[in-house]
């Protein structure tokens, strides 16, 4: 008897657990991405046309669109001002090093390559040249942050359209990611950054973004900038596959034949080392 009280027990303990894909009673349903319906897709019509690949105008001091620079907490620009006179002096830190995505805001004032946006229901997808199309996505259906988002180097993006202008919203940022003032100096935002940004056509083939990043451990004020890009729809300038890891090596054979990536030796200072010259330790404040 004492067995089969125990059997019992175990099988109703088992018919309680829910089956696969059911929630458990009291519990919240999992939150979906809803299919599209023919609505959806016959609305999209109705938005501006962003098809096409768009390239990044020149840069300036500020990068870009404009002389105002960001204005750094005191402790914070003392520091900047040291970055600057090591660029000044030839010896930039390297702030596009290792590979890692640009991310905001440098995507937007900094970036040097194309970008291409993607417009389906729910979300506009970004996707940019540099380094095997890193993506970016920007959620338009209705979404909230997260309470506790996963930081990255592109945060977590919502968005919605006003008129003919998308406005974005982006939070979650890893505190690495840098602010930019050059290609050679930039400064982490140290946490808590928040980007707003204004997307809109201003011609028939330009597209200005307008930018304001809030860093209260770094800025003592938002800093806002902008970008203006121009479409392109020549095939000759499509996206293509880029990857930024590949120029560190250099395509080679193994000992069997076999087509291999082999490492390029490097100095300090990222710089490709003649074969014959002995490589030194890597320093200096990279990303």
């Amino acid at each position: 008897m004492t067995f089969d009280r125990v059997a019992i027990g175990v099988l109703a303990a088992l018919l309680a657990v829910p089956a696969l894909g059911q929630s458990a009673p009291g519990a919240e349903a999992p939150v979906v991405n809803r299919a599209p319906t023919r609505a959806d897709w016959t609305a999209i019509a109705d938005l501006p046309d962003l098809s096409g690949v768009w390239t990044p105008g020149p840069l300036d001091k500020y990068g870009p669109g404009g002389a105002e620079a960001p204005q750094w907490l005191p402790a914070i620009a003392t520091q900047v001002d040291r970055l600057k006179q090591l660029d000044a002096e030839g010896r930039p830190q390297n702030i596009y090093t290792n590979c890692l995505p640009e991310g905001l805001p440098s995507s937007v004032t900094q970036t040097l390559n194309s970008v291409e946006f993607l417009v389906t229901p729910g979300r506009v997808t970004v996707l940019g040249e540099f380094d095997g199309n890193r993506l970016r996505r920007i959620w338009t259906d209705g979404r909230p942050h997260p309470a506790d988002p996963d930081p990255t180097f592109s945060g977590h993006s919502i968005g919605h359209w006003e008129g003919g202008a998308l406005v974005v919203d982006t939070v979650g940022f890893l505190p690495e990611v840098f602010i930019p003032l050059s290609q050679g100096v930039g400064f982490p935002n140290n946490g808590d950054m928040h980007v707003e940004e204004r997307l809109a056509l201003t011609g028939p083939d330009t597209l200005r973004v307008d930018i304001v990043v809030h860093a209260p451990k770094v800025l003592a004020a938002p800093w806002h900038a902008s970008r203006t890009f121009t479409r392109h729809r020549e095939r000759s300038v499509d996206l293509a596959e880029a990857s930024c890891r590949q120029g560190d090596f250099f395509e080679d054979t193994d000992a069997q034949g076999n087509a291999v990536f082999s490492p390029i030796p490097k100095d300090a200072g990222g710089a490709p080392v003649p074969p014959d010259q002995p490589t030194a330790p890597a320093t200096g404040h990279h990303r």
